[in-house]
């Protein structure tokens, strides 16, 4: 009798428990207190917050088990709750704006920072500097650049020839080493090249330096004195095409026109039965020629790597050509 009293007892128990969870159990709450409508991010979880629906109602988070948490924590519970988690996003909000600004993606660059091809238009007229091993063709594209842009074609043979003739204090300087013999030194060549570069037809016109710089220290010292170029071109060849067409390469001596036997060979037999061949286009000479050429020319394309143009110089000159006035093109 005992047991079955205990039976119903516990029947009812757990019938009257089931009914007061159905109360509490809802899916969805309306709150008609004003502070209640007024953040998105009430009752926040560890997991996740409420959200706002269109008709301002709350989504309770499942995490709460379905609980209508404003009638089991009372008004006053729920504001102080939403009043600091409120204070906690502005905060955090701050703080990511704060950290945005100081991002180094947002810094404006500075004015320090290696200028990048084509990011500073310089206006007036060109000034390049064209480097090629010998028989790059970088003669034949000397003279395609100065026709096509006008600028004046500078090498440091005719500069130090013309300094010597003008009576200049670099070109008597000059003219004692040239009578004795002897290699004009790096300092003399740079004093040259940029006295001839501050005359008023480069001014003017621009220029082409060709073959110059060839050492990173001369290109070091036009840097020091503020001399820049739009853009460096390298002609690019490979050392058996380079040995090919130097001993392949022949000059008439009455007319000056450089031929090649096998590229470019004279137009009769009258006119090749003249040609000569200079005493350094040999293999054995032009690769020695070509070993001192690679001993400096990194460390000078180096110094303009951020304006360097490297051309396929193993084309057809007009194919280099259009190449050529491509990257100028761009480096405007």
């Amino acid at each position: 009798m005992k047991q079955q009293v205990l039976i119903h007892l516990f029947l009812l128990l757990t019938y009257s428990a089931a009914f007061l969870i159905n109360r509490i159990n809802v899916e969805r709450v309306s709150f008609s207190s004003p502070f209640l409508r007024q953040s998105s991010s009430l009752f926040m979880s560890d997991e996740k917050p409420l959200t706002k629906t269109k008709n301002g109602e709350l989504w309770i988070d499942d995490n709460f088990d379905g609980v209508d948490l404003a009638r089991v924590l009372g008004g006053r519970r729920v504001k102080k709750i939403n009043k600091k988690k409120k204070r906690i996003q502005n905060q955090l909000e701050k703080e990511s704006v704060e950290a945005e600004k100081k991002s180094p993606k947002n810094n404006k660059p500075s004015h320090r920072m290696k200028k990048q091809r084509g990011s500073s238009k310089r206006k007036g007229p060109f000034n390049i500097i064209i480097a090629g091993a010998p028989a790059s063709g970088k003669g034949t594209q000397c003279t395609f650049i100065e026709k096509k842009y006008g600028v004046v074609h500078l090498s440091t043979g005719d500069m130090l020839r013309a300094a010597v003739a003008a009576g200049t204090d670099t070109g008597k300087v000059a003219k004692e080493y040239m009578d004795a013999g002897k290699l004009v030194s790096d300092d003399i060549i740079i004093n040259v090249v940029k006295e001839r570069l501050q005359q008023s037809d480069c001014q003017k016109k621009g220029w082409l330096l060709d073959g110059f710089p060839r050492t990173r220290v001369q290109a070091e010292s036009l840097a020091e004195s503020g001399i820049e170029a739009d853009c460096f071109l390298f002609l690019n060849v490979s050392d058996e095409v380079l040995v090919e067409r130097v001993i392949g390469r022949r000059s008439d001596p009455e007319t000056g026109k450089i031929y090649h036997m096998k590229f470019s060979p004279p137009e009769n037999e009258v006119i090749s039965q003249r040609l000569v061949q200079r005493s350094d286009d040999t293999e054995e000479k032009v690769k020695v020629r070509l070993e001192q050429f690679h001993t400096n020319i990194d460390a000078v394309k180096g110094s303009y790597e951020d304006i360097l143009c490297e051309i396929d110089g193993t084309s057809v000159p007009d194919i280099v050509a259009n190449s050529i006035a491509t990257a100028l093109q761009k480096s405007k």
